[in-house]
């Protein structure tokens, strides 16, 4: 799993669990997607988007992991065919932390439909086949090495019958595409930090933060079996993640290595792993390609083996899923939405 039903509040309701997040060059400018309501949240789980929610793509553009852009994105309740009306919005500076502010809409639209404002802006949100595929018996292996301080009991699978935990299974993504002068980045390094958020109103007219994510893995590899850590991450903004986190994951990541016996200063291996993923933001820079890799993080496409990388960086070793993106139900389109709509 990448942050699929990652918290006692993400399966209670899987509309509001981020299971993935991507960022990506597009046609015309920088491609933003997330996936939520995950099929493998069980067949009796509600579907679609929640009318009483807020996904919201967090943009830095300064490097401070506070966000300086968002785009809000809302729905209202399904109508008799099961479609959404949907809303984006743009929050900018002192808006764009406020709860409170309501931003300027951009566009409004349909589920299931692509929405434009004719200069590169664009949305589409609806049911998709879930671009991310995942070894079961290995994730499961390094959940329980990280909750116990152990060695990765890898699983002896068998290639010609592994198949990918979400094989079949489907997504509800969210995809705004923004055009690249529309992004809050300096002229000099064109390079921004990205989040995903889910929020749902409150009885009091407030806002309750269900999920956040930014780099795939983070919470199966650390808190896959640790409630407590799974929702602390979920609450904390990504500017307070290397004061909250750092320690923690540092010795989480030392005591799998120091069990593996493959580094000669455990301690020291964890707090570099700790620093490459802290804050928890998924950076990129503007135009370029994304790549997610071992070898470094500039976004993330929709056929990069997110899972394998991660598992390789935090137990320093050469984890291989036995799977590959043709794992997938349904490899990803060069078109807009990108993602392969069902």
């Amino acid at each position: 799993m990448s942050h699929h039903l990652d918290s006692p509040a993400a399966r209670a309701d899987a509309r509001l669990n981020i299971s993935d997040l991507y960022v990506f060059r597009g046609e015309s400018g920088t491609a933003l997607v997330m996936n939520v309501s995950s099929e493998s949240a069980g067949p009796d789980a509600p579907k679609g988007f929640h009318p009483e929610a807020r996904y919201e793509f967090k943009i830095d553009g300064s490097g401070d992991a506070v966000e300086d852009v968002v785009y809000r994105v809302t729905f209202e309740p399904a109508d008799a065919q099961g479609a959404q009306a949907v809303e984006l919005r743009r929050l900018v500076g002192a808006e764009a932390g406020d709860d409170a502010a309501a931003g300027t809409l951009l566009l409004s639209g349909t589920t299931g439909r692509a929405a434009s404002d004719g200069n590169g802006l664009r949305l589409w949100a609806g049911r998709a086949s879930d671009p991310f595929w995942m070894n079961p018996g290995l994730v499961e292996a390094v959940g329980q090495a990280f909750r116990h301080g152990t060695d990765v009991a890898v699983p002896n699978d068998d290639p010609t019958q592994l198949k990918s935990l979400f094989a079949d299974q489907k997504v509800h993504a969210i995809v705004v595409e923004v055009p690249d002068g529309d992004m809050p980045v300096s002229a000099q390094d064109k390079h921004v930090n990205v989040w995903g958020v889910t929020a749902l109103a409150t009885d009091a007219g407030g806002w309750h933060r269900i999920n956040r994510c930014g780099l795939p893995m983070v919470s199966p590899i650390f808190a896959q079996f640790d409630d407590d850590l799974a929702e602390r991450l979920n609450q904390t903004a990504p500017a307070d993640d290397v004061r909250t986190f750092s320690e923690e994951f540092a010795d989480l990541v030392a005591a799998v290595v120091g069990a593996r016996g493959i580094v000669t200063d455990p301690k020291a291996y964890g707090h570099d792993v700790a620093e490459r993923v802290l804050p928890d933001v998924l950076p990129y820079t503007i135009g370029t390609p994304a790549e997610f890799g071992f070898a470094g993080f500039n976004g993330r496409s929709l056929t990069d083996n997110a899972g394998e990388a991660m598992f390789s960086l935090t137990t320093n070793s050469a984890l291989s899923l036995g799977l590959t993106k043709d794992a997938m139900d349904e490899l990803p389109t060069p078109s807009f939405p990108y993602v392969p709509a069902v």
